[in-house]
């Protein structure tokens, strides 16, 4: 996985740049906000997440690191992939969005493009709880690890719920800043092992 770059801007267009990075032109599909801002010639640093596919390979382009672990944890919502995704970054950052996410603020959601009324809703419902931690500014890389976490809880057979639960209980009691996943894991297994 490409985790960031760092290079200078060679073309930009309304959500994408093209950054060179040792010789070689990386195109980036990135946030309209973020394209807005940047110029030509200009020196940048982007976390990024690459999505491969079978006929492509797409690399997204985000300058902070929650907003990249925000689109992240977007891509695991049924039924939004990257495209929307990105349109649902385009012109809030992740705590917005978190928070309007927390706030059930259907209104905030379905005006983004290509969301619309169902997916505003799926959104609130699968995330409500995920959505908290990026509200509440916690580092990009406790959310990482919480999604991996969670995941490797769910990839043990506990449901999406008793995960949430578990890892949440790990989260209240301790903290997890500086820990591995597999360290978080085991304090999660100890509060509610099967």
């Amino acid at each position: 996985m490409i985790s960031s770059i760092s290079g200078s801007v060679k073309s930009t267009s309304i959500n994408s740049l093209v950054v060179e990075v040792g010789g070689v032109g990386l195109l980036l599909q990135v946030p309209i906000r973020i394209a807005a801002k940047i110029q030509v010639g200009e020196k940048v640093s982007l976390h990024t997440y690459l999505i491969v596919r079978e006929d492509a390979l797409t690399l997204y382009g985000f300058t902070e690191i929650v907003d990249r672990d925000f689109f992240e944890l977007l891509l695991s919502v049924t039924g939004i992939g990257p495209k929307v995704a990105q349109s649902i970054l385009a012109n809030s950052d992740a705590a917005s969005i978190a928070s309007a996410i927390i706030s059930a603020n259907l209104k905030f959601l379905e005006a983004v493009p290509g969301l619309g009324k169902k997916g505003a809703q799926r959104l609130v419902l699968e995330l409500k709880d995920k959505a908290a931690a990026f509200a509440s500014g916690k580092s990009g890389s406790d959310l990482t690890i919480s999604n991996q976490v969670e995941n490797a809880l769910q990839g043990l057979g506990y449901s999406n719920k008793e995960a949430i639960a578990m890892l949440n209980q790990v989260m209240k009691d301790e903290k997890i800043e500086g820990l591995s996943v597999g360290q978080v894991l085991k304090l999660a297994l100890k509060t509610g092992g099967k």
